[in-house]
């Protein structure tokens, strides 16, 4: 019966994403729910000017192709053989993060569709996923123009540079090897992996803007096969006893908290009074905060979760202040942040829910457990 409640959480939290995915986006997994936001057809992927310049469309083509927080559909110009100009479409992305890696677009110009294909470029430092997603749309894009679309075999769309099999690496052994080892030397190992690879490296973790971004437009897991690991413990885990493995084990800036409290023996100490209050403070702050996504009424504030802050070289500075905030202060409050404020947590802690109360809380008792 707890594992049928704990399935139901899950479903709850889902549909309470895919409800903010229809307000902001009017789609789900990539298929549009408003008329006005009709999908387009791949017939509409091309079409010729009247001087013959062959345009292409990649709304369509790479509709499973995302970014930071949404598609980057782009325009390609090709005459004569010879790609002439690139063009983003409007799109969905992170503003900060598409004109990092704006510069990109004209990578291509002056190539033969032959010689674009084989291009190699490399993701703008700062702004990888939305490069990724730039290169990706080329990619199909120019299969398209080339009638060569349905040639593109499943490895060739994975992420097969150094950093992208580093952080595969990483993943795995966060998501393995805690299941097996339980020692203390590793663990802080593997969090200053966590923190260096994942977090500040790859940048990938799991926030709010990631979990609206998969549901609105679906997830090619080839390309995004280390977020689709990240979410397997943050969600498929707990239905195997597993729970807050994703919190504990995998996210950076968890892991940088923790690690930070062990640079200060001395912790301020907190009453059970005060932590069922700020316990209470978090719940009531969740709920506010999913009711400003429900009713439309403040979108962005998503965007203000530290977690992106591990980008540094886009991130906003609001967001590093955030970040190096809750850093400071965990020196002193074992995970602050974790604990009494993060919204993606409390999703989680939700989505983990089996509405049946235990003798003992297992995240305080892993936190805990680390203190010690």
């Amino acid at each position: 019966m707890k594992k049928v409640y704990q399935l139901l959480s899950l479903l709850i939290c889902i549909l309470m994403i895919m409800a903010v995915s229809i307000r902001r986006d009017g789609k789900v997994l990539g298929h549009a729910i408003t008329a006005t936001d009709a999908p387009q057809t791949t017939a509409d992927a091309m079409r010729q000017l009247d001087d013959g310049t062959i345009v292409i469309n990649t709304t369509d083509l790479a509709k499973d192709v995302i970014g930071y927080s949404g598609t980057v559909p782009l325009e390609i110009s090709v005459k004569e053989g010879v790609v002439t100009q690139v063009q983003a479409l409007e799109n969905d992305e992170t503003p900060m993060f598409f004109e990092k890696a704006r510069p990109l677009l004209s990578k291509w110009n002056g190539l033969t569709v032959e010689e674009a294909q084989t291009l190699d470029v490399d993701a703008i430092s700062g702004a990888t996923f939305t490069s990724n997603a730039i290169i990706e749309n080329m990619h199909r894009g120019l299969d398209f123009a080339a009638k060569n679309a349905t040639s593109t075999h499943w490895w060739q769309q994975m992420d097969l540079s150094v950093k992208g099999i580093i952080g595969l690496i990483v993943a795995l052994m966060a998501a393995i090897i805690p299941l097996f080892v339980n020692n203390p030397r590793y663990r802080i190992c593997q969090q200053i992996l966590n923190i260096g690879v994942l977090g500040f490296w790859c940048g990938s973790f799991l926030n709010y803007t990631a979990f609206i971004n998969y549901m609105s437009n679906g997830m090619n897991i080839i390309v995004l096969f280390v977020p689709f690991i990240l979410l397997i413990t943050a969600f498929i885990y707990p239905l195997f006893g597993k729970k807050s493995y994703y919190c504990m084990q995998v996210c950076p800036f968890g892991a940088l908290q923790e690690l930070a409290g062990k640079c200060v023996k001395y912790k301020i100490p907190l009453s059970a009074k005060t932590q069922k209050s700020l316990n209470v403070m978090r719940q009531i702050l969740w709920a506010v905060l999913m009711l400003c996504l429900w009713t439309g009424a403040w979108f962005d504030w998503i965007d203000y979760e530290p977690f992106s802050a591990f980008i540094v070289q886009s991130a906003s500075w609001v967001v590093i202040v955030i970040a190096v905030v809750f850093v400071a202060l965990s020196t002193v409050i074992m995970r602050p942040y974790c604990r009494f404020v993060c919204p993606t947590g409390t999703l989680l802690k939700i989505s983990q829910s089996s509405f049946v109360k235990n003798k003992s809380d297992k995240e305080e008792t892993d936190l805990k457990m680390t203190e010690s």
